[in-house]
């Protein structure tokens, strides 16, 4: 998360004039599956592995765009929460109202999440996020998607909290249990500090040690791999000539790690290299601040991120607002050795095709155009409708959802569909240009599940085209 330390270096801005035509998603005609969500400007990224599931939450910078022209983080009292368990399709699970939840805060960026199965045979989840620069808060859950509570009525780290020394501004929370069960968590900007959580998760439970990270600047994160503790954080914006650690000189603004043995000690932080540069060191990317989650899921390790290439791919205003993405990063968990992530559009592979035998969201897509998703009755369920997800824009020309490689198998039968409404949802398979395979007419103000003959096998791209004004709350083949 971007701190008030920022120094702000843009690069290759294009800026569209007043007769900017509708906005045009980067991922439904390139095949990318970069950005992770393309209706929302999300960063920060953070992830817990839950029933197979990878939940995936992040500052929600569309809350700061529909109020404002630039991203200076104060109108976010929000954050996002997707998930997926093919790295491609994406659910989109909606906001966690922060604001409300906890309504003694400033802010609410950067989360960092981490769960546990306690005595009540229950999955508690934590979620820690900056409390603007001034500290980090806590919400738990015993549901990956909420209800959401504030255990405590202020933050649990502050700029008041003793013992952090020079350590004022302790955000951009980073947390981890480790194989011991034991919880810690790391904070800071310029100085970040490094101590062991209580057994409740929401406490402090030791003092506060500085790992020594030289040109620290923000984006505090923990992970356990190999039998050593591994911290990381961004790199600042400064020149990095008096560097000490590593004979190779850090990028701007990249992102580095440390490791240790014992974090309570502040003499065993190990510098490790810089894994990730800042997207803007790399081809079709500008400037912005930086911000990683590392996580192993299905066996393979990968790196959460942040850039503007949503912003700058769909030919919007340079505001800042940013986007989550995920590449593959090789880790070597023996020798605990991370080596350098690319940043690209690409994106990285389906694990598996998906299974449309199975019931489905309207809300799991790789890419979408023309919708706005709106909230269901149920605690992380949202509605696909007709609309513009980004406000300040034209309305797109149609409504699409893109549901990358459903496995068809030989044959299908039908397609049932949760709609209401009057209009239409029409299936196309692999391209819109393709003749549809299915059409599902809606009449009614009330949930309705309704059925068309459609006949496919094999695996195929699943375009849902929604007309009229209609609402989609999930699919299923049978």
């Amino acid at each position: 998360m971007n701190s008030f330390l920022k120094v702000i270096i843009i690069v290759g801005v294009f800026v569209l004039g007043s007769d900017c035509s509708a906005q045009i998603s980067p991922k439904l005609s390139t095949g990318f599956n970069n950005p992770l969500i393309d209706h929302l400007f999300t960063a920060d990224p953070t992830a817990v592995e839950y029933e197979g599931r990878l939940y995936v939450y992040g500052t929600n910078d569309t809350e700061q765009y529909e109020q404002t022209d630039k991203n200076s983080y104060e109108k976010i009292k929000t954050l996002a929460m997707i998930s997926t368990d093919d790295m491609v399709n994406w659910t989109y699970h909606g906001t966690i109202p922060v604001g409300k939840i906890a309504p003694w805060i400033i802010n609410s960026w950067a989360p960092s999440v981490v769960s546990r199965k306690e005595a009540d045979g229950k999955t508690h989840f934590y979620l820690y996020f900056s409390n603007s620069g001034y500290g980090t808060g806590v919400l738990t859950a015993t549901s990956p998607v909420g209800p959401w509570t504030s255990p405590l009525d202020k933050s649990i780290v502050d700029a008041k909290t003793p013992g952090l020394g020079d350590c004022n501004v302790p955000f951009d929370p980073g947390a981890v249990i480790d194989e011991n069960g034991v919880g810690w968590l790391a904070v800071g900007a310029g100085k970040s500090r490094i101590a062991r959580l209580g057994k409740d998760m929401i406490s402090i439970d030791s003092e506060f040690v500085n790992p020594r990270p030289q040109h620290h600047f923000e984006a505090n994160e923990l992970n356990c791999i190999g039998g050593k503790y591994v911290y990381t954080y961004n790199i600042d914006w400064q020149d990095h000539s008096d560097w000490k650690l590593s004979d190779e000189i850090p990028s701007t603004c990249c992102m580095s790690y440390m490791t240790s043995e014992t974090p309570l000690d502040s003499m065993s932080w190990k510098y490790g290299n810089n894994y990730l540069k800042n997207a803007g060191d790399f081809e079709g990317f500008t400037y912005t601040n930086n911000h990683t989650h590392l996580h192993k899921y299905q066996g393979k390790w990968y790196v959460l991120y942040h850039t503007e290439m949503l912003q700058d791919d769909m030919n919007m205003f340079d505001g800042g607002f940013r986007s989550m993405q995920v590449a593959e990063i090789n880790v070597d968990e023996e020798n605990v050795h991370i080596y350098p992530a690319t940043v690209d559009k690409k994106g990285v592979s389906q694990i598996h095709p998906l299974n449309p035998y199975v019931l489905q969201q309207a809300e799991t897509a790789a890419a979408t155009e023309g919708i706005k998703f709106i909230e269901g009755e149920d605690i992380g369920n949202m509605i696909a409708t007709s609309g513009n997800a980004f406000i300040k824009e034209r309305m797109p020309e149609q409504s699409i959802i893109l549901v990358r490689k459903a496995d068809f198998g030989k044959k299908s039968k039908a397609l049932q569909a949760l709609l209401r409404g009057s209009g239409t949802l029409e299936v196309h398979i692999d391209n819109l240009d393709s003749p549809a395979v299915a059409s599902i007419t809606s009449a009614s103000s009330d949930w309705k599940s309704l059925n068309a003959k459609c006949r496919i096998s094999g695996i195929h791209d699943i375009l849902f085209i929604l007309k009229g004004d209609i609402q989609f709350d999930s699919w299923q083949w049978k």
